[in-house]
């Protein structure tokens, strides 16, 4: 009998090209998180024009407020002349909306590309987001989880200050997507939980 070790006897990586191919093939992702990006940049210019509008209609300019309220599908039976509360707070929940799907952009391209495609070496960086350190497959699905519900949520409270521009069925179908969401993340959360456990009692 041969004292060779057994490990010898298996071909290197270098001999075996197809499950290399398959490995490379994550790379294939790179150009949906550019895109991503470029997504990102869209929102910022939106964010600002939204903003720009906001301040000049505070300032007494009527094409900012008209611009506003048709962004924001705000209707009345009497147009208003003047920022009011209402349109106020729906365009600053709209605000609010894009700055939280773009910290959903962030945490897909950032926490996907560290998870399916590649190290981005961030250890002992300053900026290193504290969620990134131990975020996996898992963790990113809870947290998006977390972030749609909060998506969710802003849309569903826009949808009740305006409420008198939807009917009653559009209201009742976003309540109960909204409740879906809130169900699908306990679900996802609840997973992960007893999968990690499963882990920690098979360690």
């Amino acid at each position: 009998m041969s004292d060779r070790d057994p490990a010898e006897f298996r071909p290197s990586s270098a001999m075996r090209p197809l499950p290399k191919l398959i490995f490379a093939s994550r790379w294939l992702q790179l150009p949906l998180y550019l895109g991503l990006i470029v997504a990102q940049a869209v929102y910022v210019v939106h964010f600002l024009v939204e903003l720009t509008h906001l301040v000049e209609a505070a300032f007494g300019s009527q094409t900012a407020l008209q611009a506003l309220v048709t962004s924001i599908g705000y209707k009345t039976d009497a147009p208003p002349t003047s920022l009011n509360e209402t349109v106020i707070m729906l365009v600053v929940l709209a605000l609010i909306d894009v700055v939280m799907i773009s910290n959903l952009l962030i945490m897909v391209i950032v926490g996907g590309y560290e998870t399916f495609v590649s190290r981005m070496d961030l250890d002992g960086h300053r900026d290193q987001p504290e969620w990134l350190s131990h975020v996996n497959a898992s963790v990113l699905k809870v947290k998006l989880g977390l972030s749609i519900i909060g998506i969710s949520s802003i849309h569903l409270l826009k949808t009740f200050i305006n409420a008198d521009n939807y009917t009653d069925k559009v209201l009742i179908a976003q309540t109960v997507i909204h409740i879906a969401f809130l169900l699908s993340a306990m679900a996802i959360a609840y997973t992960d939980k007893l999968m990690s456990a499963s882990a920690n009692h098979n360690h």
